[in-house]
């Protein structure tokens, strides 16, 4: 895996639809192997957090994010993303760390191919069978580029902001030391209960959904 570089950074305030708000340090990267723009961000006292982390301390909160735009941008309640995304900047502000924000929408497949898995599953297959007979995989997503921002950052260590324990793995194949898998809050409504379901039970993401009366 060839090395990372960060190309730019800039002070950019956010703002979330609830109000909540919050300052980043965003940055952009020369060199990622999948040639995409992602971006991290820097929340809270990520600085210090890195070097807590290189003295051995406890390792910066980071969640890797994929790209939804219905879900992060026009609040879609077919997932699970846009409430992920929000409760994930809150947390990592304050503790200081990183939203690693990667451009891998719909798993991977892109907006279109996500858009036509929508239609498959209106006609009932789940999120993952809808990927398949696209002629996709289940889960296209690769985290080497993640990895990649991580080092070029200037940390091998971190704590995982996620329920997929395929990011975890990813990752550590690619030198990244998980210390600590922290799972996300559930974020459930009627128009997600099934795909959540399907995560919970297909890729054994932790998931507790609270049981059926």
């Amino acid at each position: 895996m060839r090395n990372a570089t960060v190309r730019q950074q800039v002070t950019v305030p956010l703002r979330f639809a609830d109000g909540y708000a919050t300052t980043a340090r965003v940055m952009t990267f020369d060199g990622l192997v999948d040639g995409q723009e992602h971006l991290a961000l820097g929340l809270g006292d990520w600085q210090r957090a890195l070097t807590k982390s290189a003295a051995g301390g406890r390792a910066p909160l980071v969640r890797p994010h994929s790209e939804c735009l219905t879900g992060d941008v026009f609040g879609s309640q077919r997932c699970d993303c846009g409430p992920q995304l929000r409760e994930a900047a809150e947390r990592i502000t304050e503790q200081g760390g990183f939203l690693l924000y990667l451009r891998q929408e719909g798993r991977g497949i892109g907006l279109y191919a996500k858009l036509d898995a929508y239609a498959l599953q209106d006609s009932g297959l789940d999120t993952y069978e809808a990927n398949v007979a696209l002629g996709r995989g289940e889960d296209e997503r690769d985290y080497t580029s993640a990895a990649q921002m991580l080092l070029a950052l200037g940390t091998d260590r971190i704590r995982l902001l996620s329920n997929n324990p395929d990011k975890a793995t990813q990752l550590a194949a690619c030198g990244i030391d998980v210390t600590q898998r922290v799972p996300t809050g559930v974020h459930m409504s009627a128009a997600n209960v099934r795909y959540l379901a399907t995560k919970a039970q297909h890729t054994a993401h932790t998931i507790e959904l609270p049981l059926a009366e």
